[in-house]
């Protein structure tokens, strides 16, 4: 008996002991989630899947249904390659339904053409302005129309908040867009202000691109070097007025904030009037919206692939290009380039990556609707099961890596989590963090987890609890 007893005890000490048994493992967790202040009030749900076998090793509220912010970005970009695929770009056109003059007078309308590109800038539209001159086209004598038919007219996603439309994250999506800089936020402009010369001095104002698509409003004042820095931007709903209001310290540097533009489709349009003019080429008629019926192929451009967009969509969670991704993949299956249709996408792919959507409320491609619902063990399970699709290594490579310093490289994990092997989706609304994504662990263990946190306080403090959990898997 005496045997039997020592033997006893030993095996319950070899499961309690330091060698990170799965006991300690669960109990440093739990301990994490039970006593850290920061989660006193809050939901929390955590899924944690060995990346070889799927066995689920840890779990906690892993069925609960939580408010997923831009994980939500996990799965638009899974769905996004299987239906479109690595290589799909989008196209733009330059179509006229006129005929060109010895004298170089091109008698009828120009179409520009968009087709749902997330990364058209002022470049682009300068090459298409340059084909139409090297086709000998000198003069215009028509209108340009912007036909952005491709997808719905339907502007902002079911959920979007109204403090948030005007901001660069809220841009309305429309198969004709532009954007200002290779971060590609697509339907928003970089507006620039820097201190003037004097105290009492209006501030210098500049756009990125310029454009006369936008009226600002510059109420913003240069003050004392002593003076606190003052900068508010807002667009007055239902218009392209800007409002700079604020103040800045003489001899300060320049600040910089990204807003959305009202109605993309005349952004861009803008922008390729502005090209034409530059290469000399003179229009005669309105620049407006128009649907194009029949004609001619005069200029094309084509975006980087898929493969390449989803680095910025994801290491920058870039809510426009999902949400463009999502109309997309409406137009492709559904024939309809809609919230609705790409929506009925989603949900019909997600059941062939053994997905149970029964589990889940999905209202945009995003992550911004407060009504979205996932579970942290559903999205483990796509997590694990995409590994053995042909495209995964683009999906692995597209998301942030943590303690990358580079913002391509590291995207929003670059000042978090130095050392660890982690490649991971953050997520933040109000009172929501999220992080989901792949750990390599100290034994050298691929591990699949998510964790969802909502109802918080302090979302940064939700974050430095994230880092902790992550930290206790790695060692698990």
């Amino acid at each position: 008996m005496k045997i039997k007893a020592i033997l006893c005890i030993f095996l319950l000490t070899s499961l309690i002991l330091p060698g990170r048994s799965l006991a300690t493992f669960e109990d440093e967790l739990q301990s994490i989630i039970t006593t850290t202040p920061a989660l006193k009030g809050a939901v929390v749900g955590i899924s944690v899947r060995s990346g070889s076998t799927g066995e689920l090793k840890y779990q906690f509220n892993g069925d609960t249904r939580l408010k997923p912010a831009s994980n939500m970005k996990l799965i638009t970009a899974a769905v996004a390659l299987s239906v479109l695929g690595e290589d799909h770009r989008f196209k733009t056109e330059v179509r006229t339904d006129g005929m060109l003059t010895r004298g170089g007078t091109l008698k009828g309308n120009v179409y520009l053409i968009g087709k749902g590109d997330p990364t058209l800038r002022k470049e682009n539209f300068q090459e298409l302005a340059r084909q139409l001159k090297e086709k000998g086209i000198n003069k215009i004598d028509g209108s340009l129309l912007g036909d952005d038919s491709w997808y719905d007219d339907i502007r902002l996603s079911q959920d979007m908040i109204w403090t948030d439309e005007e901001r660069y994250y809220g841009a309305q999506i429309s198969a004709l867009t532009a954007s200002p800089n290779s971060d590609y936020d697509a339907g928003s402009l970089i507006v620039e202000a820097s201190p003037g010369k004097n105290i009492g001095d209006k501030a210098k104002i500049s756009l990125m691109p310029k454009t006369r698509y936008v009226n600002i409003v510059n109420q913003l004042s240069t003050v004392s070097p002593e003076g606190k820095a003052e900068f508010r931007v807002k667009r007055k709903h239902g218009s392209n007025t800007i409002v700079l209001q604020g103040m800045l310290p003489i001899a300060s540097s320049t600040i910089r904030e990204s807003i959305a533009v009202w109605e993309p489709t005349g952004y861009a349009l803008d922008l390729f009037q502005q090209a034409l003019a530059a290469e000399g080429i003179r229009l005669i008629g309105n620049v407006e919206r128009g649907r194009y019926t029949s004609g001619d192929l005069v200029a094309s451009h084509q975006s980087i692939p898929l493969s390449q967009l989803l680095v910025t969509f994801m290491k920058l969670s870039n809510n426009a290009h999902a949400e463009g991704l999502l109309k997309e993949m409406g137009k492709k299956r559904k024939g309809q380039g809609s919230w609705k249709g790409g929506l009925k996408v989603i949900n019909e792919e997600l059941v062939k990556f053994g997905v149970n959507t029964d589990t889940m409320v999905i209202r945009d491609g995003s992550g911004i609707s407060h009504i979205n619902l996932v579970t942290a063990n559903e999205l483990t399970k796509l997590l694990y099961n995409i590994q053995k699709e042909r495209w995964f290594s683009s999906y692995y490579d597209s998301l942030p890596i943590a303690g990358k310093k580079s913002k391509i490289v590291g995207g929003t994990l670059r000042n978090r989590m130095d050392g660890l092997q982690v490649h991971a989706k953050t997520g933040t609304l109000t009172t929501v963090t999220t992080i989901s994504g792949y750990v390599k662990s100290a034994s050298g263990e691929l591990l699949v987890f998510s964790i969802l946190m909502n109802n918080l306080m302090d979302e940064r403090k939700g974050k430095q609890v994230e880092d902790r959990l992550i930290k206790a898997i790695v060692n698990e």
